[in-house]
């Protein structure tokens, strides 16, 4: 907070539900993005529910990489 302070930065937040009026605009472009290869994206996938609370603890760790996936069949 005070190097915010002292830089005299500006913070704004992001609220998806402000901009559902432009969602169908997005999902159009974002999976034609997607297909073309423009977007890249990473998933962590732990096989198994048995890792289900390990997976978990290294989430809140830091050690995914993208979006943790946990596949249990």
């Amino acid at each position: 907070m005070r190097a915010i302070l002292t830089r005299r930065l500006t913070v704004r937040g992001f609220i998806q539900f402000d901009h559902l009026d432009r969602q169908a605009d997005f999902l159009h472009d974002m999976s034609e993005w997607i297909r073309d290869g423009r977007i890249k994206y990473r998933e962590d996938i732990v096989q198994g529910l048995e890792n289900t609370v390990t997976a978990f603890q290294g989430l809140l760790q830091g050690r995914n990489q993208g979006k943790l996936i946990i596949k249990v069949a």
